[in-house]
């Protein structure tokens, strides 16, 4: 029997070194010709064009989405909604598919021999797998946005955004934040991608290797709806793939988007540097191998507690040294002077686009100098955290009435920040009426619109 090979040994005279860049055009052409790559390479540039078009012509709209009423009102709103469909599902699910199984793969069809023989370096074999699985994901991020974007921008055509504070973005502003809002979840994917990694090196042919991706993603999710502390909140991958909303208010709330990133870069090279760790002391001359056992738990689960530790505690020291008008390090962030500023802002903005639909005298935000007074539920409940018992009263003022308009609001506020506000009051107002606008007859701006609470305040005091 052969002794095995090393990259210790000195190479045959008629033998080339196997360079990364030729392993990863191998790896590559391997992972291109699974008919299930190819089929979700295909799904992922297709599908979602189709979707978009035929939801964009439907009568009833997916209001309960992030942008979703407006996908009758510009093209633009549609990859919104599939990147907040794809930062749930689809996103886990690729990465489970291409990361999760990239080193299975070859436990299940008993091929390791082969490929140390070809290569000579473990080393190299790992750098060229995750460039390789790491080129598919991109790929089919690539599909999702552009596929998405083309359907909407062909089906309902180049219109102007209304943004989550009320403000009308102009088509080139909406290309460009939109291709922003798709960029920012590219964090995520990859530390969801080093995870499938890690799962694939540790579990070996083990099913939970493969669905390890998208049971992380879906216990982050379900720990993102709940009313967690904003460090805790920030610290988990999870809240990157909700982030980028920060854009699309003015100014933009960019901290929340700089620290997800930061967070899940640190996850994405933690996790893939222990995958690496446990792949090069792996004993390939045993056949039997069925993943690494207690060692998968020791060597990759306990570094990413220790890291989620360390980040809150991080971000908890950070957030109290510049935010002290709440206790937003150890509560939800959602307080009430955020909640009134983020409804008068926004009725503001959505105030003068209904005067000039309703072809009435022009008036500017300035001049109406909306306020909101908030509260949850009454007097005795403090009025902070999420929930969907707030009512706000907004006031405003017309040029030339002393009288100030007031308008009630029923919100429903989530623990990530989102609210959505429903007309109570007058009907006139923030009633449900149809307006005539050049792209068709569309809803009252001001029935029912979604706004976006900072958890951060970007200064002290």
């Amino acid at each position: 029997m052969t002794a095995p090979l090393t990259h210790a040994q000195p190479h045959s005279a008629g033998t080339r070194r196997v360079s990364v860049a030729r392993g990863y055009r191998f790896e590559l052409v391997k992972l291109v010709s699974q008919w299930r790559i190819r089929l979700l390479v295909l799904a992922c540039w297709i599908a979602p064009a189709l979707f978009v078009a035929a939801v964009s012509q439907q009568s009833t709209l997916p209001v309960d989405t992030l942008f979703g009423r407006w996908m009758h009102a510009t093209g633009w709103a549609g990859p919104l909604v599939m990147l907040g469909f794809a930062g749930t599902w689809a996103l886990p699910l690729l990465t489970s598919v291409v990361a999760g199984d990239v080193f299975a793969a070859e436990d299940r069809l008993g091929t390791w021999r082969h490929l140390l023989v070809a290569v000579r370096s473990p080393r190299r074999i790992f750098a060229a797998k995750a460039f390789a699985s790491l080129t598919v994901l991109m790929l089919l991020v690539a599909g999702l946005a552009c596929s998405s974007a083309a359907g909407g921008v062909v089906a309902v055509g180049n219109q102007p955004l209304v943004g989550l504070d009320g403000h009308l973005l102009t088509p080139a502003d909406a290309a460009v934040k939109v291709l922003l809002a798709w960029v920012c979840v590219l964090a995520p994917t990859l530390a969801l991608a080093g995870i499938g990694l890690l799962g694939s090196v540790a579990l070996g042919r083990s099913p939970m290797g493969l669905l390890l991706p998208v049971l992380v993603a879906l216990a982050m999710q379900l720990a993102q709806m709940m009313p967690l502390p904003v460090a805790v909140r920030l610290a988990l991958p999870s809240y990157a793939f909700i982030a980028w909303n920060g854009l699309f208010t003015g100014p933009a709330q960019v901290a929340p988007i700089l620290i997800g990133i930061g967070v899940c870069l640190a996850w994405a090279v933690l996790a893939t540097a222990l995958a690496y760790l446990l792949f090069l002391r792996r004993d390939f001359t045993n056949l039997s191998y069925d993943g690494s056992g207690r060692r998968a738990v020791t060597v990759g689960v306990l570094p990413l507690v220790g890291l989620v530790a360390t980040t809150v505690a991080v971000l908890t020291t950070s957030i109290t040294a510049t935010d002290t008008t709440t206790a937003t390090a150890t509560g939800s962030g959602i307080g009430q002077a955020k909640v009134q500023s983020s409804v008068a802002t926004a009725f503001a903005h959505l105030y003068r686009m209904q005067t000039e639909q309703l072809h009435r005298p022009a008036v500017t935000e300035a001049q109406l100098r909306a306020t909101a007074t908030c509260d949850k539920g009454s007097l005795q409940v403090a009025a902070q955290g999420p929930g969907n018992d707030w009512r706000c009263v907004v006031s405003w003022y017309l040029p030339g009435v002393q009288a100030a308009g007031q308008a009630i609001y029923q919100l429903d506020v989530t623990p990530d920040g989102r609210f959505m506000a429903d007309g109570d009051g007058p009907k006139e107002v923030n009633g449900y009426f149809l307006v005539r606008t050049p792209e068709g007859d569309a809803p009252n701006p001001l029935w029912q619109f979604d706004g976006n609470v900072e958890l951060l305040s970007t200064s002290k005091g």
